[in-house]
């Protein structure tokens, strides 16, 4: 019995630290490069359905990223973003802020939006720490919503491509 609790308290102290150890020792990112990583997404919107054609919808969606290949940009990084996406008479809008975290406490403060050919694009507008002065180029691909599991939310995720440089 006292080596099953030994054992148990050993585990969750190793995991403790595998945990500390993982956020103290950060990856150095190269100063510009190409990213890959998917963003997956939860979050709640409110929607004016006035009708096929006239709608709009305001969200606010809460996430994690992860990079291809790990410890890339964006690789453990948690998301918050509100916006609001419009589709009147056929013509779609969108308009996204985004808040992203990383395991440093380093933040961007980006924009994301619809153009005029269907893209989707992220803008850096703002960062912080090692995000300072982040210059960020490149698309987003939806890769779908999952099933909803309340009312009033959805779950997606999006892959996004392109290149940076930072400071």
């Amino acid at each position: 019995m006292k080596s099953a609790r030994l054992a148990s308290k050993n585990f969750v102290f190793a995991t403790i630290l595998g945990l500390f150890a993982g956020s103290v020792v950060a990856q150095t990112l190269p100063k510009e490069g190409s990213y890959d990583f998917t963003a997956c997404l939860s979050g709640m919107a409110s929607a004016v359905a006035f009708s096929k054609t006239h709608f709009g919808y305001s969200y606010e969606v809460m996430g994690t990223a992860r990079s291809n290949p790990p410890g890339g940009m964006m690789d453990n990084t948690t998301v918050r973003c509100v916006g609001m996406n419009t589709s009147l008479g056929g013509k779609a809008t969108q308009n996204t802020l985004c808040e992203t975290i990383d395991r440093d406490g380093d933040k961007q403060l980006a924009s994301v939006l619809l153009a005029s050919d269907g893209r989707v694009t992220r803008e850096v507008i703002s960062g912080t720490g090692k995000f300072e002065g982040l210059q960020m180029s490149g698309s987003m691909v939806p890769q779908g919503t999952f099933p909803t599991i309340k009312p009033g939310t959805f779950q997606t995720c999006n892959h996004q491509t392109g290149t940076y440089k930072m400071k």
